[in-house]
């Protein structure tokens, strides 16, 4: 029987007065590859932050893991990679290793020992994105893509249920997002992780999600890749509140 992973409950959410999500209601399944759609501005990196916890809903619910998400505690169970140029200085001086490392910190405890296994886990996160061969490599030395892949085994290291990529592929030269988006197709079907993938990019990564959202303040659409297809570019320009460019 298929799990259900997040769910969210007719939740809303304001900044002072001004309203950025209006009664929010999907589900995520395990084994989704959910492809996050909307313009700027449309509650996106609110509606992450209410999931993550770093928000509290003004109204609804939201269920992690069966969970209600004021009591859920298992937080290492979820791992999250943001927009990599707006979250890590690049010339920071630790190795690949290290920064995979620092991702065990969240369930061992900021000062508690690491797991007797940590080297091992290290070391299948790093080769689940192909990184294995740069342990010892300071991370500045690496490409935009190259990091990325880094960050997301250090989302992986403490072996999440559901991954969530806030649009990754940005500093990701146009020649290596195919590949990126390859590996997280992979992650998603060998490993049965659940994604969450924020995206502008959805001619590129159609082929490899099996479902979509479109929010803009509430979510227009959400179901099958195949059904969002479907929709006519009338109405994909009256949910984004402007003209956009559809691709198969």
């Amino acid at each position: 029987m298929t799990k259900t992973i997040i769910e969210l409950k007719n939740v809303s959410f304001q900044y002072d007065y001004t309203q950025v999500l209006k009664n929010i209601s999907f589900r995520v399944e395990e084994g989704d590859f959910l492809a996050l759609l909307g313009p700027n501005g449309s509650g996106k990196s609110t509606l992450l932050k209410l999931i993550l916890g770093l928000l509290k809903p003004m109204s609804g619910e939201i269920e992690l893991f069966g969970k209600p998400a004021g009591s859920f505690k298992n937080r290492e169970m979820i791992g999250y990679v943001s927009q990599k140029s707006n979250a890590f200085n690049s010339g920071f001086p630790a190795t690949v290793q290290e920064v995979v490392k620092s991702g065990l910190t969240k369930k061992a405890g900021l000062f508690n020992r690491l797991p007797k296994d940590a080297n091992e886990r290290i070391l299948r996160a790093l080769t689940a994105v192909g990184m294995e061969q740069f342990t010892k490599r300071n991370i500045g030395q690496l490409s935009g893509g190259q990091q990325q892949r880094v960050f997301i085994a250090r989302a992986l290291v403490a072996e999440p249920k559901l991954l969530i990529l806030d649009e990754p592929t940005v500093g990701i030269d146009h020649e290596n997002v195919q590949a990126f988006y390859d590996m997280l197709a992979r992650l998603n079907e060998e490993q049965n992780i659940s994604m969450i993938l924020v995206t502008h990019d959805v001619d590129t990564v159609s082929n490899r999600i099996s479902h979509v959202a479109c929010l803009n303040q509430t979510i227009h659409f959400h179901g099958y890749k195949n059904d969002f297809d479907a929709i006519s570019q009338d109405e994909l320009d009256a949910w984004y509140g402007h003209a956009v460019r559809k691709i198969h």
